[in-house]
Formats: structure tokens, sequence, C-alpha cells
């Protein structure tokens, strides 16, 4: 795995201090899955009743803990359960040595927890193509069960890792009939970034009461506008996986009509989305393309993507250049609808296209001193209807080959 010699400079200036939410505890070890002296297996567990809902990559190549996922996430069960997730080896691409992998980590996990096995979710991150050597895991187990800590959220963080420079976390508190509500979530996530919902890991935890039907409607419609809106470099991975898990230990009940709580579960969401894009392979800049004049919300995701994803647009940003024409170029292969004549575009505040023609007020020089700036906004309209959409990319530098170029040594 390559070496990651500084944080991204699009980081936050520090990992945020998450609460403790009643209900769960983590722990963290040294398993030595594929390097020596590194945390790289976590664990959390979590109380009776919880209710644990998902989202996973539409890929077809999907990793076995993944499929072993979501067989398990629609069941529903009063007793506890757990999540284990190894760093280093994603156990993708692996056979049916993957799958019995698998089994022997959450068996093993789910017996020594005393939980049916079909509450053990696990997860597997790192290098495609080489058998999970799932025994040091489980070798692990007993330590990991001893050292259990409402606390150690932070340490999970940690663990989870992979070529990310920065742990990445988020919480915010909701009140619902005059009672506080806690979220907290943390996620993994740098390169092989296009979520389909990269190598991307994401898990949530909530003190909320919710019915699991209530929890996995929330998260599947919040995850189409943060997760599903996030690239890095157009590459899904085969382990994409998000977990949503209510304790109920704060014992208030959320429902379809708790807007609040919804909208406290998306700010985390979308601010851990943010933060894997922050942390994107050799990233420099961060940047949300904003589509708006759509034929439909589909079509400008469409046109959205198409510009995110353009190895062009991506390594103009890089070099501070605003080359518009590349964004028309975006614009005019991504497949959906469009009109030259009916096209203008942005760049922050700076009308560079108006219409189909460069705009009369375009300065070179004022572009160019916006593109400087680290956040970045590109704005398109499209001129044809009410349809809008928001993604998040990054540029795109020699780093990112760096990076990938010998990922697996």
């Amino acid at each position: 795995m390559a070496k990651i010699t500084s944080v991204s400079p699009l980081a936050p200036a520090a990992f945020p201090e998450l609460p403790v939410i009643n209900g769960v505890r983590f722990a963290t070890v040294a398993a030595g899955v594929r390097y020596a002296g590194r945390t790289d297996v976590m664990l959390a567990e979590l109380a009776p009743g919880t209710t644990v809902a998902g989202a996973f990559t539409r890929s077809a190549t999907r990793a076995a803990p993944v499929l072993d996922c979501q067989a398990k996430i629609g069941t529903h069960s009063d007793a506890g359960a757990a999540i284990i997730v190894n760093s280093g080896n994603a156990n993708a691409f692996t056979g049916r040595n993957g799958i019995e992998a698998t089994h022997a980590v959450t068996s093993a996990v789910a017996a020594t927890l005393g939980l049916p096995e079909l509450r053990v979710f696990s997860s597997s991150t790192g290098v495609i193509g080489e058998p999970l050597p799932h025994e040091r895991i489980t070798a692990k187990l007993e330590e990991l069960k001893a050292a259990l800590d409402p606390g150690g959220i932070a340490a999970a963080a940690q663990a989870i890792m992979t070529t990310d420079t920065f742990a990445k976390g988020s919480t915010t508190d909701v009140t619902i009939n005059g009672k506080t509500v806690r979220i907290a979530g943390i996620a993994k996530g740098s390169g092989m970034i296009a979520p389909d919902m990269a190598t991307m890991l994401v898990y949530i935890f909530t003190d909320a009461k919710a019915d699991l039907s209530v929890l996995q409607s929330m998260v599947s419609a919040l995850n189409a506008k943060t997760f599903n809106c996030i690239t890095v470099d157009s590459d899904t991975s085969t382990s994409d996986a998000l977990l949503v898990a209510a304790t109920g230990t704060s014992g208030v009940e959320v429902t379809e009509e708790s807007v609040g709580f919804m909208e406290g579960l998306r700010r985390v969401m979308l601010d851990l989305a943010h933060q894997v894009v922050r942390d994107g392979e050799g990233a420099t800049k961060f940047v949300e393309v904003f589509v708006t004049g759509a034929y439909s919300d589909d079509d400008a995701n469409t046109h959205a993507k198409s510009i995110a994803n353009s190895p062009l647009v991506k390594t103009a940003i890089a070099g501070e250049d605003p080359n518009w024409g590349r964004v028309v170029m975006a614009v005019g292969k991504s497949g959906a609808r469009a009109d030259r004549d009916a096209l203008s575009i942005w760049f922050g505040p700076h009308l560079v296209a108006d219409k189909g023609w460069v705009s009369p007020e375009y300065s070179e020089e004022a572009a160019a001193a916006y593109m400087k700036n680290q956040d970045l906004v590109i704005h398109v309209d499209l001129g044809l209807g009410g349809g809008t959409a928001r993604v998040w990319t990054c540029d795109l530098t020699h780093g990112y080959i760096e990076i990938n170029a010998d990922y697996r040594s």
C-alpha cells in the first residue's frame, strides 16, 4: 500500500469530539491483517433492540462481506448486534475463500459476544484479490471484547483507514419533543470513490429509537443526495458500505414525520461525504458542481457527474486554469439533454459563458484568481427547465498517480 506522507491540505483542523452514543461500545486492535504494528480491526458492539439499516455498492463484483451484509440487513431482531471491520485487505475477488472467511469472522464474533450470527455485520477494505487471513482477526476477538469502551469511536475511525490521510468523524444533536437525540458517525475513503448505492465505508450511530422500515427509508433517501453525489476518480468500489444503527437507548422514537431527525442525519452524512472528497487521493481542491435549468433532476445529476468525473476538467482545476471549454465538453458528452445556445457557466461568482457564448463580462484575470481558492464552485445552467443537482469532487493531481501506481507494494 502506498505510503501517505502528509495530511490532505483540505483536511479539517482536527478530528471532532464525538459524543458517547448510549448502547454502542468500540474496540480496536492491531491484528496484522496486512501490516505489522498497525491498528487494523474495529469492533462495535450494539445494544439489544438496535435497528440497523444500510446501503451498499451495486458493483457487479461486490466483495463477500458486502453480500453477507445485504443478506442480513433487512432482518429484525431484539438481540444485540455487532459490526466488525478490517483494513488492509478487501476480501474481494476471492471466490469461495472470501465467503468462508466472512463466515469465519462473523460466526466467531457471534460466539464471542453471545449474538446470533445474523446480527453480525462485517466489512473489509484494502487490496483486492488476496485471501483474507481471517484467523488473524479471530485470534484477537477476546482482546477486542475485553477492550470494548463507549468512548472508543475516535480510535475506531483510525482503524478503518487505508490510503486516508485523516480520520473522518461527524456529529450533531437534534431535539425531538423536548428531548435530545445524538447522532455520530465515522467514515473512511480516499480513492476508488464514485459510490453507486468508494473504497468507502461509513458507520453512523444514534440513540434514537426507529423501526427498521423507517430507518431504512431515511437512509436510502439521504444516501441518494449525499454519498451518491460524491466522486474522487469515477471508480466504484467493490466494498462500499453504509450502516446506520439506532440503539433506541434515548427512548425517543422517530417516525416518517421526524423531519428534525432526518435533517440531523442528513447533516452528518453530508459532512462525512464531503470529508471523503477532501481526502481524495492527491487532492488540493474541493469542488462543488451545481447544475440548474436542466430538463429534469435526473438530467441535472447526469450532467453534474459528467463534469465532476472528467479528467480534463479535474486537471484544469488542479492547474488553476479557468478552462470553461472543458465544462462545455463534459456537458456535451454526458448524454443528457442540452442546448449549446442555452448554456451558461459560472466559476464562483464569475459568469464565463452566457447562453452559448463567452460572456462579454468575462475576465480571464478574475477567473484565474478565483481558481486559486481551495474551495471552488462550478455552476452550470442548462436553460431548459427546473432540474437541479449538486455533486462534489476534487481535482486530479500527480499525487493521485503516485498513491495508486504502487498501491499493493
